[in-house]
């Protein structure tokens, strides 16, 4: 049976209100949460960028739930260090927690002072830091001089099972690419003929394990009220890749921005007052095969769509 989360939006919520909605979440019938590990927001509109790690701790310990972090080891991270914030959280509560590793974007890694590298140098980089974080998870000393270098690295706390690594993609090329090294593949809502593309280019790859979508909505009781939300908290995401891996700064993504029509925020995110469209949406998604599905309503309050779905979407998604 599919699994029903919540993704909890760093960039747009204090870790306070953050940890009030997954405990809500969980209270409404939600079964997991996730989130993604950011250094800045995609808009000085969204205004906040907690640390996931900290408040990845405190989300374990307030709910039963299990919980995913999307990370981007090399740059901003040393990949020992991600090994064992892995490790700690994994030890701590066992069978709760996986972990995404991507590429990464240059508006949350430019604060090293590092250049961005290219995309192919990206990737060989991820796949020394997930060679690295296997091998200390599984208790060797590592030491490695590459992209990323490592000197005589031990984890002395580590779960007794070491955690899913998934592999975080948008495209067709990196999924397939996924498959050589990853325990499940996640995405983000597309157009239906690009995700069966994605699913189907990492399964015949060879990709095992889960799949992982998450969905941007916005949901509110009148259509101009989910219309304003999505437009005023998502339009700064609306641009394919190179553009959101390759931009530096939240004034970067407004300055973008500033005049994207709706009907481009709407191929992004799912906007709609009805609650039967969302749940027609979402049913789309599982034909495809997704084993987790992790809800991002794109507004900064959270409360009346967490109460909304947990009564009448989840209860129809899983009867169906």
């Amino acid at each position: 049976m599919t699994v029903f989360g919540f993704h909890a939006s760093h960039e747009q919520l204090h870790p306070r209100a953050l940890l009030d909605a997954v405990i809500h979440a969980e209270r409404v019938g939600f079964d997991a949460g996730m989130c993604s590990d950011h250094f800045s927001p995609w808009s000085a509109r969204q205004g906040q960028s907690g640390f996931a790690w900290s408040w990845l701790g405190s989300a374990l310990q307030a709910t039963t739930l299990p919980f995913g972090v999307v990370n981007a080891p090399g740059q901003r991270y040393h990949p020992a260090i991600i090994a064992q914030a892995i490790g700690t959280l994994a030890a701590m509560y066992p069978g709760r927690f996986w972990a995404a590793l991507g590429t990464g974007e240059a508006s949350n890694e430019h604060i090293t002072g590092d250049g961005w590298p290219r995309k192919d140098v990206r990737n060989a980089r991820l796949r020394e830091c997930v060679e690295v974080i296997r091998a200390l998870l599984a208790g060797e000393k590592v030491s490695h001089d590459g992209l990323v270098r490592v000197d005589r690295a031990r984890l002395w706390t580590r779960p007794e099972q070491p955690p899913a690594l998934i592999g975080a993609a948008v495209s067709v090329a990196t999924a397939r690419w996924c498959a050589e090294w990853a325990d499940g593949l996640i995405t983000v809502n597309a157009p239906l003929p690009h995700l069966r593309q994605m699913v189907d280019a990492y399964r015949d790859a060879g990709g095992r394990g889960p799949l992982h979508l998450q969905v941007h909505v916005s949901w509110a009781p009148e259509q101009v009220e989910a219309e304003r939300i999505a437009y005023d908290q998502w339009r700064s995401n609306v641009f394919p890749p190179p553009v959101c891996w390759d931009l530096e700064t939240a004034e970067h993504f407004d300055a973008v921005s500033a005049d994207v029509p709706m009907a481009t925020v709407e191929r992004v995110v799912n906007v709609s007052a009805d609650l039967g469209r969302h749940v027609g949406w979402l049913e789309e998604y599982l034909a495809l095969g997704f084993d987790q599905i992790a809800l991002h309503h794109v507004g900064q309050e959270q409360g009346a769509f967490l109460d909304a779905f947990g009564a009448e979407v989840l209860p129809k998604l899983r009867a169906r």
